[in-house]
């Protein structure tokens, strides 16, 4: 198959290696084929062309066919501005020009006609239009008929280069004249055929030069079905590759330590949702293949649990498990829990963190290597090379999100056979971006909380209605509960006009005086020392209040603390609200989350609180979050070897096309596992010239 174009843009007539540069670093577009997929991001009409008695001021952008009759410069500089003059016979307005008056006024003709488009405005009972666009109407390109006008996005300094939209737009028709003739197809034709999508060649010149509004429609399906399939069809083929490739260790039983925890330390009874999710991997383990699973589940959902269940298994049949968790807070907490369970149980349990003594390394290192450690929990500290396995047969991953890919595929690498794979997060994955980003992976879900959780009940303050705040705080804490105070930053900032923690300690101290009242504060910028120190105290009891920044998000369960108050609520996104208020509601007690806003709040940020004070459904928030915010930046979630740089599919807007695109991705590989047939050459063509491209990491949206 012959190559998308890619010759150096600065090659193209127009271009040359100047704007080439800026271009490079400012658009990432390097080849013609990169600007090829450089899509508008709007479009306008310019089928109707007003006439100037017809308009208002209050239009939105129009178009006018007309003459400058004459040009005057007005004010002194530096606030000098040009005038222009500009009829249709109908009636006259003014162009106003405040930049490149020099240029103007040797390139714009008097008596020429131009087509104008802009936006009219009202001075001094004149209409006026400021820097409108003018064409010279003998010069509107004749080879390229569309009355949709494409808008490029550009940035400040591409403006100041004279490369704005216009000029994207004509460089855009040159590349077209230049590569129409040789656009390579990147779909099989019995897909085209099928999924009755328009050729590719079609697609971008509807897309760059719309002909009609159907024509735009079905380039922007096309090519957004393009997209998703591409990187579907990489995932599932990973994912055939691992199953066909892969031999699994095989756990032929599930074992005495597991029966003996079911019948004695279970501390509840499984939800549905555990037993459902213990199935799917018993199954997996059991299957001669790898497993690589995904478990999601809410905050205090019961994750843990599965996942120490499942290294009963493993260690029932002979193998090592390691978890591995993003802090130390998390991984102490994972280990204290988990040892708890297992009291009685003779399984060997121990912890690794960068604050691992040297003695208890040793002491790991040597467990590890003859095979009497079973289970180890710990940070990145088990990525060390040092830290080595006698039979690593099961990976867990907890918040897997906060995790490089080189960083997980080193745990992978700890055996000669691939361990099987669990990863698990807190953070409810809309079902696209799932498809997506773990599209590779086996999803499963708890969805149901343990018997005798109650829902958080959550309440939107706006900040004169402190006082009653600290009233009900003070009734919780009378009561024996305690609360969490998150502040969005931890000093005061100049730029932002934002409640911060230092100043909120004041204040809590003042009508939470000690020796009544015991507040602890935990931050980033602390030691891990001190924010153990603060953590213990707060989790034993002796303090009531915790002031803190998100550096709680993850990993403080405090059984009694009730209620959880978020300054600033308005500034975080739907997803940490979400785990912020997961930190209370894991006791048997009815907790509250409190939303303190100010009263200026964006229509977004309004949704935000409605939609947290509405629901405790963690899926439910993810998916309104991504379409408030989209998919956002994917860090750490890269998942293939292919560049995850989306140019016109929106995840959070075209789920449908998502799922039609991996159905079909999915029926072309089960009939056809290699793309060996002739018709799917063209697939894995350029398939492989995808996953070649270097992927430029800082573009990843």
């Amino acid at each position: 198959m012959s190559q998308f174009p890619q010759q150096d843009i600065k090659f193209l007539t127009g271009v040359g290696p100047k704007k080439a540069e800026q271009l490079n670093k400012e658009l990432q577009i390097f080849s013609y084929g990169d600007l090829l997929r450089y899509y508008p991001y709007k479009y306008l009409d310019r089928s109707k062309v007003y006439s100037i008695r017809e308009i208002d001021a209050s239009a939105a952008y129009i178009q006018l066919r007309g003459k400058i009759t004459g040009f005057q410069r007005e004010g002194a500089k530096p606030k000098e501005r040009l005038v222009a003059k500009f009829t249709d016979g109908t009636g006259t307005v003014d162009l106003v020009f405040f930049k490149g008056l020099k240029y103007l006024l040797t390139n714009l003709k008097i008596n020429q006609e131009y087509l104008l488009l802009g936006k009219p405005s009202q001075f001094n009972g004149q209409i006026n239009f400021v820097h409108p666009e003018l064409e010279d109407v003998s010069k509107v390109d004749s080879n390229i008929s569309y009355s949709l006008q494409p808008f490029y996005n550009t940035t400040e300094k591409l403006k100041s280069n004279f490369l704005h939209s216009k000029a994207i737009e004509k460089i855009m028709a040159t590349l077209w004249r230049n590569v129409k003739e040789r656009i390579p197809e990147t779909l099989p034709a019995s897909l085209i055929h099928r999924a009755k999508l328009l050729p590719l060649h079609d697609a971008l010149l509807n897309i760059h030069f719309p002909q009609s509004h159907d024509l735009l429609k079905r380039a922007q399906f096309r090519l957004k079905f393009e997209e998703l399939f591409f990187i579907q069809l990489d995932l599932l083929f990973q994912k055939h590759v691992r199953l066909s490739h892969i031999d699994g260790l095989i756990f032929k039983t599930a074992g005495e330590y597991l029966n003996t925890f079911y019948s004695q330390n279970l501390p509840f009874p499984l939800t549905d949702a555990q037993k459902r999710v213990m199935k799917e991997i018993r199954r997996d383990l059991g299957s001669g293949k790898q497993m690589n699973r995904l478990l999601q589940g809410d905050v205090g959902s019961g994750k843990t649990l599965v996942a120490l269940m499942t290294m009963l298994i493993a260690a029932a049949n002979g193998y090592q498990s390691c978890l591995m968790v993003p802090t130390e807070i998390l991984a102490n907490q994972h280990f204290k829990s988990i040892s708890k369970y297992l009291n009685g149980i003779d399984i060997q349990i121990q912890l690794l963190t960068g604050s691992t003594t040297k003695a208890a390394r040793k002491k790991i290192h040597t467990g590890l290597a003859d095979g009497s450690l079973h289970l180890l929990v710990g940070t990145h500290a088990l990525l060390e090379d040092i830290v080595q396995f006698n039979n690593l047969g099961l990976v867990i991953i907890d918040e897997q999100h906060r995790f490089g890919v080189a960083q997980r595929a080193k745990l992978w690498q700890k055996n000669t056979k691939p361990p099987h794979i669990l990863v698990m997060t807190a953070t409810p994955i809309p079902r696209t971006l799932a498809m997506t980003v773990y599209g590779d992976l086996d999803v499963s879900v708890i969805d149901q909380l343990p018997p005798g959780r109650k829902p958080i009940q959550t309440m939107h303050y706006f900040d004169s209605r402190r006082l009653p705040m600290f009233g009900f705080l003070k009734k919780q804490i009378e009561a024996g509960r305690q609360a969490y105070i998150v502040y969005p930053l931890i000093k005061e900032s100049e730029n932002l006009d934002l409640k911060y923690l230092e100043d909120g300690y004041e204040g809590f101290s003042r009508v939470f005086p000690p020796p009544q009242y015991n507040i602890s504060v935990v931050h980033g910028k602390m030691k891990n020392e001190e924010k153990d120190f603060s953590m213990r105290h707060f989790a034993s009891g002796k303090a009531q209040i915790m002031i803190a920044t998100t550096v709680i998000e993850v990993g403080v369960d405090v059984p009694n603390a009730t209620v959880m108050v978020i300054e600033n609520a308005e500034r975080f996104g739907l997803s940490q609200l979400h785990q912020l208020r997961g930190r209370v509601g894991r006791g048997g007690e009815q907790s509250y989350c409190i939303l303190m806003t100010s009263y200026k709040l964006s229509s977004e940020a309004r949704k935000r609180i409605q939609a947290m004070v509405s629901t405790n459904d963690g899926f439910e928030l993810a998916e309104l979050d991504m379409k408030l915010r989209g998919p956002g930046d994917l860090e750490g979630t890269q998942q293939s070897g292919m560049a995850f740089d989306l140019k016109i599919a929106n995840i959070a807007q075209d789920g449908q096309i998502l799922q039609y695109a991996r159905d079909l991705a999915t029926e072309i590989l089960e009939d056809d596992p290699t793309l060996g047939r002739p018709e799917n050459q063209v697939l894995k063509s350029y398939f492989t010239t995808l996953r070649n491209r270097p992927v430029n990491w800082g573009m990843i949206s």
